[in-house]
């Protein structure tokens, strides 16, 4: 339970059960629609969902600052505000393949649009930077974060999630015409001790899909 608004917990996730506690649960119909997605799935990636690669060959990454950007929006943030200079390079992609994004199969470590990219500040190698601006789906969305996560020690970790969404979609009492935008809203969990550099989210906003997860 959250001790205030805006702080991030971690709640209950279907994510990690197997597929046969999940399909007791479901329809025929909600099995035979699964499995179509599936099969067009693995018939692009070979069954293989989601891989990393990196350019680098340690076995487990050190860092002390984890920067993610994801959508469009806030990659191109990052892409104007910080990465526009020579001191980040490029250390490993995302590969991934859903109704919205098709990676392509190369084992090359290029930038693309289609790729979640992943850039270390050469000042300081342990801080990293991930531009996801493709689609991450529902159900791939646990595995993005375990291999991910998996990939790096997390003692010390701070990580940091920047994510976008419609004026519209704002809960307030005042009118979303009336509103300055862009703002800048902040949600933290209770180990965050810093100072942060916005306001806290208001009730009953939440965030979802990819960032929340």
């Amino acid at each position: 339970m959250a001790t205030f608004f805006g702080e991030v917990v971690v709640a209950p996730s279907r994510a990690g059960l197997d597929e046969e506690e999940e399909a007791r649960e479901e329809t025929p119909e909600d099995r035979e629609i699964r499995r179509e997605i599936e099969k067009k799935r693995y018939r692009q990636c070979g069954r293989l969902r989601i891989e990393v690669l990196w350019s680098c060959a340690e076995e487990s990454l050190v860092c002390s600052r984890f920067i993610v950007a994801i959508g469009r929006n806030a990659a191109a943030f990052l892409s104007s505000f910080i990465l526009d200079s020579v001191c980040w390079e490029v250390i490993g992609v995302v590969k991934l393949w859903n109704e919205w994004c098709r990676t392509s199969s190369t084992t090359n470590v290029l930038p693309t649009d289609s790729f979640c990219l992943f850039y270390r500040l050469i000042a300081d190698p342990t801080v990293l930077l991930c531009q996801c601006s493709c689609y991450v789906a529902e159900d791939q969305q646990f595995q993005w974060l375990e291999k991910i996560f998996g990939s790096m020690q997390k003692k010390g970790l701070q990580v940091t999630i920047l994510s976008t969404c419609p004026v519209a979609d704002y809960k307030t009492q005042e009118s979303t015409l009336t509103l300055v935008s862009p703002f800048l809203k902040a949600l933290k969990t209770k180990e965050f001790q810093e100072q942060v550099c916005c306001p806290l989210l208001e009730q009953p906003n939440i965030v979802r899909d990819l960032p929340a997860a």
